[in-house]
């Protein structure tokens, strides 16, 4: 039986602290042409790297399992299928699945889903109609619930999920406001993603009173992708009745020891937040609904995104590794052909 080579990228061990290059092994299998009853065969084209995947390649119980040392990773990816032994699905669809890291992939159909690359280039489904699109829309429409005429403040809001949570806040009437690392993000989220205010948090020297300059009437719904001393200096400005939709806390994802927390945490009784963390995988029964409203905004011209692209296998874990130091503008990607 024929086969095929594919490269794929394992975890060769587990971080302490900031992943590294020697955290990961680059090795070459082979794949048989024809797949097993009821898979395919996929030739991927993009796979995306996402900050929560540093959380699985801790050992421990979480929301999901984490790597296993020697094997190799996985993650969202969009490919093509070059051989199907599957009745739904035929050679040359293009589909979106969780077998990204490799070049080649055998997919349990189960586990795949046809994409139509006409509504969108391909690897958009790994952005801003996937994984993290959809958790900008449900987690503020559904967690932070914001009013037209309210203050909206998102952390790390040019990264793939924050610059999104900008775009459709402005979307349903609201304020916004976004903090960034770099003079080009700000500009981006200023010129592009329309935001009222931005903080530049590597350029200040007093976080909180950076962001109450730009939100002088306060904090309404604050969307939470940092931590640490972001999430300090907001609670600090909340408005009664407040909303924190906590989707990540990445500064806070390479420490060794647990950080200290907030220390004004007292805060949410007098003025009544509500702080709740989710996970996007929880609300699949807002797919119809995340698809048809981020369709017609893209086809309407009104949400912008960007996607930094990185080439070649060999360079997933440079992809990813560079998350951390905020090197991505929008979707961090890496483009497998």
């Amino acid at each position: 039986m024929s086969t095929i080579s594919s490269r794929e990228i394992r975890l060769a061990s587990r971080p302490t602290g900031e992943p590294n290059a020697d955290n990961f092994a680059l090795a070459t299998v082979e794949l048989e042409t024809t797949p097993p009853a009821d898979h395919l065969l996929v030739r991927n084209l993009y796979m995306s790297v996402d900050p929560y995947m540093r959380g699985r390649m801790r050992e421990g119980r979480s929301y999901t399992a984490p790597f296993a040392l020697g094997e190799a990773m996985t993650g969202g990816a969009v490919g093509e299928v070059i051989a199907s032994n599957h009745p739904d699905f035929s050679p040359g669809d293009t589909v979106l699945h969780n077998y990204g890291w490799r070049e080649y992939a055998s997919v349990h159909g189960k586990g795949a889903a046809k994409i139509d690359p006409s509504l969108a280039p391909v690897q958009s489904f790994l952005g801003v109609l996937g994984m993290p699109g959809k958790t900008a829309y449900v987690g503020l429409l559904d967690i932070g619930q914001p009013k037209a005429g309210e203050t909206v403040f998102v952390s790390g809001a040019a990264g793939a999920v924050g610059s999104l949570v900008c775009q459709i806040a402005k979307l349903k009437g609201c304020r916004v406001v976004g903090s960034a690392g770099s003079a080009a993000k700000i500009a981006w989220l200023r010129e592009k993603a329309g935001v009222d205010g931005a903080v530049n948090y590597r350029e200040v020297k007093n976080l909180r009173k950076a962001i109450a300059a730009e939100c002088p009437d306060g904090v309404d719904v604050y969307f939470e992708n940092v931590g640490g001393d972001h999430l300090e200096a907001t609670l600090s400005l909340m408005n009664d009745f407040g909303r924190i939709a906590v989707c990540g806390m990445i500064s806070q994802y390479n420490a060794s020891q647990p950080e200290p927390g907030p220390r004004n945490l007292a805060l949410i009784i007098g003025r009544r937040l509500r702080i709740q963390g989710f996970i996007v995988s929880d609300h699949s029964d807002r797919n119809a609904d995340f698809y048809r409203d981020m369709a017609a905004w893209m086809g309407e011209g009104k949400i912008h995104w960007e996607e930094t692209v990185v080439d070649g296998i060999e360079n997933a874990p440079d992809a990813f590794i560079g998350l951390f130091s905020g090197e991505n503008l929008g979707k961090m990607l890496v483009k497998l052909t």
